[in-house]
């Protein structure tokens, strides 16, 4: 079994990766895989939090991971993703991929003999969204119900992931951007079969009564040329006190980082008392361990 999108794991299956997670935090459950198991993280994009979540990940649980940087390897001179995959699958565990092309993910979990987990692309990161749900579900009884909102760029990866792995548990979405400016359908037509996601371009409605306020960087990995144009479009939604002000009394604050202060969120926001940003980083290595130990069930 892979984890490549936010929609591969059902409800249940989520709830039983929580409970792993609730497991390991409480020291319910003894958290090892098999010995010596090995885990190859082939990277393409920058990572600090991703990349050393799952390398402690698999030391703490008894393996070990392999750093693979796609620029030294035979990728950069032509090898295709699917012999990649069948080589390292051949020696490895595990696979975690951090790729720009969400179909070169698709394709590698496709050849791989071992499980491949999505560790960020241009379309989705699953595993965050995972953290980012979890960290909520310790400040709340259960998302159900809940309004989650998006402030920034509704089109991003983590919007993505977040949008549908919130809406299968019932979170009401509401993502927040310029007008005109339109999230990806495909996510957004799976994840309002789920449950209610609206798009606003108004951040006083969008931000009302919601719970959670989330924002990501105005320019992800791979959009660095547009990186002006971004910072000009995005810079009326940054999530500064103001606007924090629109949400629920107790709204919590999120973001999945690296953070640009002065960019999409202020440092009095980030570094404030309804900032949970720091405890759901932390929550990416707890995830990741059940994720793991999840996979070694299957």
């Amino acid at each position: 079994m892979n984890f490549i999108s936010s929609d591969d794991f059902s409800k249940e299956q989520i709830g039983h990766i929580f409970k792993i997670s609730d497991d390991i935090k409480d020291n319910k459950q003894e958290a090892s895989i098999r010995e010596h198991s090995t885990m190859a993280l082939i990277f393409e994009k920058p990572s600090t939090r991703t990349r050393l979540s799952f390398a402690v990940a698999m030391a703490q649980l008894g393996g070990v991971a392999i750093y693979i940087d796609a620029l030294t390897s035979q990728l950069s001179r032509g090898e295709s993703i699917a012999d990649t995959a069948r080589v390292i699958g051949g020696y490895c565990d595990f696979i975690a991929a951090r790729l720009y092309r969400h179909a070169d993910i698709v394709e590698l979990a496709s050849a791989s003999p071992v499980p491949v987990i999505n560790a960020l692309t241009d379309l989705e990161h699953p595993t965050q969204a995972l953290a980012d749900i979890y960290t909520i579900m310790q400040h709340f009884d259960s998302v159900k119900g809940l309004k989650i909102a998006f402030l920034g760029d509704v089109a991003s990866n983590t919007a993505n992931s977040l949008m549908l792995t919130g809406a299968k548990l019932g979170a009401e979405i509401a993502l927040i951007g310029p007008a005109g400016y339109q999230p990806n359908s495909v996510y957004f037509n799976r994840a309002r079969e789920y449950s209610k996601v609206h798009l606003y371009s108004s951040i006083s409605e969008g931000l009302e009564d919601s719970q959670i306020v989330y924002t990501d960087t105005f320019v992800s990995m791979g959009q660095e040329a547009e990186a002006d144009k971004r910072k000009k479009l995005f810079s009326q939604y940054q999530l500064n006190s103001k606007a924090l002000s629109y949400a629920s009394e107790k709204a919590l604050v999120m973001h999945c980082l690296p953070a640009h202060r002065g960019e999409e969120i202020t440092a009095d926001v980030i570094d404030g008392t309804r900032s949970i940003v720091w405890e759901q980083a932390k929550n990416k290595l707890l995830i990741n361990k059940a994720i793991i130990l999840y996979l070694s069930e299957m």
